[in-house]
């Protein structure tokens, strides 16, 4: 598991935290927290309150609180690479950000059903094997993944299929 990614994840949500933001642990960062597996983890994904239409709206109107986001992400020393992504860089480390209003239309979970974690006083949301494999078959069909990272959401999915 790629430990210093799921930390890194724990001093963001901390600071999120402080701004009344309990966030979703996503992508294969949360997946291995799940799993117990490597999943060769390339940056942290955080979903947070936003506007469920997604990229349907402007991208510093689809995240809640953007403003404070980028300071915060600013205050933790990462520097804001791409809008549209809401991404983040620091020393070759990406953190990105988006809606989590966007997962009951994406992938027919709905948030009421998102367990939360307590880390001492630290508080996010984690997805369940179950609703992994129902992010990752609705990634799977999605057009610009499919470009992006198919064949790992296809080895998510086998994996997960055969649990």
């Amino acid at each position: 598991m790629e430990a210093n990614k799921f930390l890194e994840f724990i001093r963001i949500t901390e600071k999120l935290n402080e701004l009344d933001i309990v966030p979703l642990l996503m992508g294969s960062v949360g997946f291995e927290v799940v799993t117990g597996r490597s999943w060769h983890v390339r940056d942290l994904d955080i979903h947070i309150p936003g506007d469920k239409r997604g990229f349907e709206v402007a991208p510093e109107l689809s995240i809640y609180q953007w403003d404070n986001i980028v300071s915060l992400m600013e205050g933790l020393g990462y520097e804001l690479t791409d809008l549209h992504e809401h991404a983040f860089s620091q020393d070759g480390s990406t953190v990105e950000f988006a809606a989590i209003d966007t997962l009951p239309d994406f992938a027919g979970i709905p948030l009421d059903e998102l367990e939360m974690k307590v880390d001492g006083h630290i508080k996010y949301y984690l997805l369940n094997k179950e609703q992994y494999l129902r992010v990752y078959m609705a990634s799977s069909k999605d057009s610009y993944r499919a470009d992006k990272n198919n064949r790992k959401d296809f080895e998510k999915i086998a994996y997960l299929k055969q649990l």
